[in-house]
């Protein structure tokens, strides 16, 4: 897989990676140098944006400096697009709902009764604490 002059680490079966290297194609809503900002396929409401580290690194844990740098990129361009209320959400393993092997942080604009509900809200209700 080719790198599009840009020293990364690529994988050549990751969708992210493929739409990172010009092979696939997405919605780009921000191109920097260690990221870019795509509209997801299926976005849960309007605005929602995944941020995507141009380094292939598999989660959040797989490399703390690629993390910080891709949480910095979602937090300017939460700034950029003027957002007052917004989730930044991002998943590790199979059993956190990660679909993708190629971290991501999705920025979720909000707003209120929008109807969404939060991945980790489970209807049960939480036991007090002593």
């Amino acid at each position: 897989m080719t790198t599009r002059g840009f020293d990364r680490t690529l994988v050549a079966d990751c969708p992210f990676c493929l739409i990172i290297d010009g092979q696939a194609p997405a919605t780009i809503v921000h191109d920097w140098s260690d990221a870019i900002a795509i509209v997801p396929l299926g976005p849960v409401v309007e605005g929602h944006t995944l941020v995507i580290p141009k380094t292939h690194v598999s989660d959040f844990a797989d490399d703390p400096d690629v993390t910080g740098a891709t949480a910095r990129r979602a937090a300017q361009l939460c700034r950029d697009l003027d957002l007052v209320h917004a989730n930044l959400i991002t998943s590790m393993g199979v059993h956190a709902t990660q679909s993708v092997w190629h971290l991501h942080i999705h920025l979720v604009p909000r707003a209120a009764n929008d109807g969404l509900a939060l991945p980790w809200h489970s209807g049960r209700s939480r036991k007090a604490v002593a």
